[in-house]
């Protein structure tokens, strides 16, 4: 099967590798590109990957952000 032309593929970010070993600023960082609200990105810097909602974690995944970003 042939890939679509209309469908965009999308690129992935490897979040949970990322949030393993990251400190908590750069969590922030990485939550302020996905524009969570601060007094969200608060109480989500400390909470493991696994525990951030679902819909977050696609949103991390897919948006596109690259390691270099997060720098």
């Amino acid at each position: 099967m042939k890939p679509s032309k209309y469908l965009p593929k999308i690129g992935t970010f490897d979040g949970a590798g990322f949030w393993k070993k990251a400190y908590a600023h750069q969590r922030g960082k990485l939550l302020r590109l996905v524009k969570v609200p601060d007094d969200q990105i608060k109480i989500l810097v400390n909470k493991t990957y696994p525990e951030l909602p679902p819909p977050l974690r696609y949103e991390i995944e897919t948006s596109g952000i690259k390691q270099k970003d997060l720098d």
